[in-house]
């Protein structure tokens, strides 16, 4: 699990087109695999999303997690890494 020193900002676009912003509230090695857990700034961090960074020709592509199971096990070790601190 990687300790977030600054809060560390990414934006993507939604349906709509419009600009969403969303802190980096946790980095997760799950089944290993990477994954991020990104709250919009506008938020709170229970709206929280769990993403899989998987890599396309070098470079770092975020996947929506929305397999039920995997997403549970990411919740898990998410879970355990809140109660940590």
């Amino acid at each position: 699990m990687l300790q977030l020193e600054e809060k560390e900002i990414m934006a993507f676009k939604d349906e709509s087109g419009e600009k969403v912003e969303f802190e980096i509230v946790a980095k997760l090695k799950v089944d290993n695999k990477d994954y991020m857990i990104l709250a919009p700034l506008d938020g709170n961090e229970e709206d929280a999303f769990a993403f899989r960074v998987d890599e396309e020709d070098g470079k770092p592509v975020y996947n929506f997690v929305e397999d039920e199971r995997e997403f549970e096990k990411v919740q898990k070790e998410y879970k355990a890494y809140t109660e940590k601190e």
